[in-house]
């Protein structure tokens, strides 16, 4: 990534932040995109750097994240290599301190083919399936998704039917960089507070998620 302006010494930069914000009873919540790795085998190394930073880290789907498989075997793989910070969000949720972490990864028309379509459904279904477990805990549920459910004039209108239908009133994303930014979303929309979390936007400081 340090070929992208912006991003120079990322790496460090990262480690560096987390370290001074994040302490080891913390969760931190990541929605995607952050190993280039095409199996688990090569993204090892990347969920290893992760494993070393203090706290919990729950992990989300972004489109980049082709080492992505079942959850079984993520997490079989985590358990196997010791990784027993990390942690996958994928047609579940996870509750931290009273809020109740959901959410998939989204899809946007991208490219206006018929099987936007159908990603779309099938990622509105798995947001569902996330709200549905996050509302057994008890606690708010906040949702994360990788990609924006509104970005410029662009929306998903499926995935924020099901964040209206279950009234959530908070929604973390990103997806989103460099001077794409400046198309983000963020502030109250139909009801919801949005917010993009994508690394460069928030220089690699990791933003805190409170209870309300």
């Amino acid at each position: 990534m340090d070929v992208f302006p912006g991003w120079e010494g990322y790496v460090d930069r990262i480690a560096q932040n987390w370290r001074e914000l994040v302490a080891p009873v913390d969760t931190v919540v990541l929605p995607g995109d952050f190993s280039w790795g095409m199996s688990l085998e090569e993204a090892l190394p990347d969920f290893a750097y992760l494993e070393a930073l203090p706290g919990r880290k729950i992990l989300l789907k972004g489109n980049h994240d082709y080492w992505w498989t079942t959850r079984r075997k993520m997490e079989s793989f985590f358990s196997a290599h010791g990784l027993n910070s990390l942690e996958i969000l994928n047609n579940n949720s996870v509750l931290v301190d009273g809020i109740a972490v959901c959410g998939s990864r989204g899809w946007l028309f991208e490219t206006g083919e018929p099987f936007d379509d159908k990603i779309i459904h099938r990622e509105a279904l798995r947001l569902e399936s996330s709200i549905l477990e996050a509302l057994k805990t008890g606690g708010e549920p906040v949702a994360f998704l990788h990609y924006p459910p509104i970005y410029g004039e662009n929306i998903s209108p499926q995935i924020l039917e099901v964040l209206q239908k279950y009234g959530i009133r908070r929604c973390y994303y990103g997806h989103i960089h460099a001077s794409g930014c400046r198309w983000a979303v963020e502030g109250e929309v139909r009801g919801i507070q949005f917010q993009l979390v994508s690394s460069d936007y928030l220089k690699f400081r990791p933003i805190a998620v409170t209870g309300i």
